[in-house]
C-alpha cells in the first residue's frame, strides 16, 4: 500500500463539476493499493499517516503530528501510483490491485482515521476527479508499508 502525503493549506476534489470533498489545513493522502495488500498494511499506514511529524511546532521545525495542528485529510483513491514506467512510454498498471479489491481497503484506510478522530474528506473511488490543493511547504512525502506474507 502507498500514500503519496501532501501537506496543505487547503484541498478539495471535484466529480462532475460537483465538490465532493474539501478541507481546510491538513494532508492530502493519493492512496495506492496493490494486490497483496489487507487490512493489516491499511492499518498500519493509516497509524504512520497520523503520527508523521511533518508540521511546524511553534518554532517552525516539523515537529507536529497531525493531531497537534487540528488538521484534516483528503483521501483520494490513485491506483496510478503503482504504475510502471521503467519500460517504454506507456505506464504499466499490473501493479495496482482491481478495484473489487481496492475499493474495500481504501474505504477501510478511511475508516481507521476517522476511528481516531480525524475529520476525513474523500474522493469518488474510480470516477474521474479534479484534485485542487495547495501544498504547504512544500512538503509530499511517499510512505509505503509492504504486505506481511
Amino acid at each position: 500500500m502507498r500514500a503519496l502525503l501532501q501537506r496543505v493549506s487547503r484541498a478539495s476534489v471535484t466529480v462532475d463539476n460537483k465538490v465532493v470533498g474539501r478541507i481546510a489545513a491538513g494532508l492530502v493522502v493519493l492512496l495506492g493499493v496493490t494486490h497483496s495488500d489487507g487490512e493489516t498494511e491499511a492499518e498500519w499506514l493509516a497509524r504512520k499517516v497520523a503520527g508523521l511529524r511533518i508540521f511546524d511546532d511553534a518554532g517552525g521545525k516539523m515537529n507536529a503530528s497531525l493531531a497537534d495542528v487540528d488538521g484534516e485529510l483528503l483521501v483520494v483513491s490513485q491506483f496510478t501510483l503503482y504504475g510502471d514506467a521503467r519500460k517504454g512510454r506507456r505506464p504499466s498498471y499490473t501493479g495496482a490491485a482491481r478495484p473489487e479489491h481496492a475499493e474495500p481497503l481504501v474505504d477501510y484506510f478511511v475508516e481507521q482515521l476517522r476511528g481516531m478522530g480525524y475529520n476525513v474528506a474523500t474522493g469518488v473511488f474510480g470516477a474521474k476527479m479534479d484534485v485542487e490543493l495547495l501544498n504547504d511547504g512544500p512538503v509530499t512525502l511517499m510512505v509505503e508499508r509492504e504486505a506481511t506474507q
